[in-house]
């Protein structure tokens, strides 16, 4: 008879199959591509049934793998709701809280909200997750996350702490260079620095009725930060959030109209966590903080 295979073996075992491969699923489980190969071979072995194609390429699921991976997901997702609630269970001051937001919110906000909320509760031990993509908060990968857009999931608890108006910036070294365009179309003889891959810009342009096209941003970017520092360093006119214009020495908010959609701000955590007093105070701090970001 069988043996009944190890949680970890199918753990390794859904990490391949969503992401076709060992050195992937390995990065993403933070263990050796040596383990995960040992892992699948173990599992396949207590199972009695061959679950990969073994090619030069890597691993393939067969149809069995990809049956089993479904339940297996489900599992997983059973396991970290069944973490999330005993996490809400906790009622001391101390322990760790993950903080997920925006590369630009991380580096350029967040560090300001900290300060104070380090100050009131030493205890708890930040983890901060800078990135644009949206981290699964079902799945852990995060306790806290601040969106710019409204997260729709029912399991989640979000309130929206107000807009972040989008303006034309550049700095005052560049404006004292080349002048200050006093109309959108002036625009057009100006250094413009905008994104790369990203239409966004483009086409917000267009509806306005400004023809733009990628060839006119001389410096391109889909890097947020690294495009708020090019604006910084005098480099050209682009575009940022009104707050962050207004706090930054040097940079300059353009009298110019152009009807940017602004960008939501949404608090987010699992209705679970809500009750775990530490990820309760963290999440209340950091809304007064960005509240005061948001309206300053």
């Amino acid at each position: 008879m069988n043996r009944e295979p190890d949680w970890a073996l199918w753990r390794s075992f859904s990490a391949v199959v969503a992401n076709g491969s060992l050195s992937a699923a390995a990065r993403e489980l933070g263990i050796s591509q040596p383990t995960v190969g040992r892992h699948i071979e173990t599992l396949e072995a207590d199972l009695g049934i061959v679950l990969f194609e073994r090619s030069l390429s890597g691993l393939k699921p067969n149809v069995t793998a990809l049956r089993l991976y479904e339940p297996v997901a489900q599992a997983q997702a059973s396991l970290a709701e069944a973490a999330i609630m005993a996490e809400g269970a906790q009622d001391d001051l101390g322990g760790t809280v993950r903080i997920t937001a925006s590369v630009v919110i991380s580096n350029y906000v967040l560090p300001g909200l900290l300060l104070p909320i380090r100050a009131r509760y030493p205890r708890i031990a930040i983890e901060t997750v800078p990135s644009d993509s949206a981290e699964n908060l079902l799945l852990r990968e995060a306790d806290i996350a601040i969106r710019m857009f409204r997260p729709t999931q029912l399991e989640l608890v979000t309130r929206h702490l107000g807009d972040l108006p989008i303006i034309p910036t550049a700095h005052q070294d560049y404006l004292a260079r080349r002048g200050t365009p006093a109309t959108a179309t002036e625009l057009y003889d100006h250094d413009l620095i905008g994104l790369d891959r990203s239409d966004l810009i483009i086409a917000h342009a267009r509806r306005i009725g400004l023809p733009l096209t990628r060839e006119q941003f001389v410096l391109r970017s889909d890097d947020q930060t690294h495009m708020w520092e090019l604006l910084k360093a005098g480099l050209g006119i682009g575009f940022a959030q009104a707050s962050l214009v207004r706090s930054t020495p040097g940079m300059v908010a353009l009298p110019l109209d152009l009807s940017i959609p602004p960008l939501e701000v949404w608090l987010t955590t699992h209705r679970e966590l809500f009750t775990s007093h530490r990820i309760r105070a963290i999440y209340d701090a950091l809304a007064e903080g960005l509240v005061t970001y948001i309206n300053a």
